[in-house]
């Protein structure tokens, strides 16, 4: 994990340790040992998935890349992050091997992969990470979650309006909801302001950034929205209509 270890430090100004880097290791033998039996990731290969999935889920620790207020940066350590549609894992394991004190829920509705994702936990001997076979539209409904997290996500899930329906009826009033993203976002984002203003967020400006080894020009970027009041309890409707029915202007 020598490229991931230098350029979390290069990039991200993240300096891992060797047992972070050992508990990485073990990840992506996981990782490729089930892809060959789920459909995980088309990424497989060692140094593309120390940049693409590794570095670039580590990119929500940096209070440059988020869009922090230098007096006031965000803290992720002890804090409550949930994924939504974690898949393989992504963003919300590196994370939480970065933090080993993050209390992780991972939402992934797809039985298989929930099962992989719990393999992971237990076998890495991740603590305070729990996994919900549900859909994010069931999750946003229930008590026990609606509003409890300091920072939700979801990685390659769906457009941000979509997304956003998600993920900001779980954010406590104060928090963040963050979406990873590459490219031109200008119309997507665009898109989405009804859906964030409804929910309660507010949009935070975030600086463009590129990942090592990618093709030039392609940009990625961390959509910040700062929850700063409550979400209307409606949301998130049921199941499947925030993909069929996005909330737009």
């Amino acid at each position: 994990m020598e490229l991931l270890r230098q350029t979390a430090l290069e990039l991200l100004g993240l300096e891992l340790s060797v047992a972070q880097l050992e508990l990485f290791q073990r990840y992506y033998v996981a990782l490729t040992a089930r892809n060959k039996e789920i459909n995980l990731t088309s990424i497989i290969e060692y140094e593309a998935v120390q940049i693409r999935h590794f570095l670039d889920s580590l990119t929500l620790a940096s209070p440059r890349l988020r869009g922090d207020s230098p007096a006031k940066p965000f803290d992720l350590a002890g804090a409550a992050l949930v994924d939504i549609g974690a898949g393989a894992g992504f963003p919300g394991i590196p994370l939480k091997i970065l933090y080993p004190d993050l209390r992780l829920t991972l939402v992934e509705s797809v039985g298989k992969k929930a099962n992989f994702l719990t393999e992971v936990a237990v076998g890495l001997k991740l603590e305070n990470v729990t996994v919900l076979t549900n859909r994010a539209e069931e999750v946003g409904q229930m008590a026990e979650h609606r509003e409890k997290y300091a920072l939700a996500t979801g990685r390659a899930v769906s457009a941000l309006a979509v997304l956003a329906e998600y993920c900001l009826p779980l954010v406590r009033v104060g928090g963040l909801f963050i979406a990873p993203k590459k490219g031109n976002l200008a119309s997507e984002i665009e898109a989405a302001q009804k859906a964030i203003a409804v929910l309660g967020g507010e949009l935070r400006p975030s600086p463009a950034f590129s990942l090592p080894t990618e093709a030039e020009g392609e940009e990625r970027h961390l959509v910040v929205v700062e929850k700063v009041k409550l979400s209307p309890p409606e949301y998130p409707r049921r199941v499947g209509l925030p993909a069929k029915r996005p909330l737009r202007f």
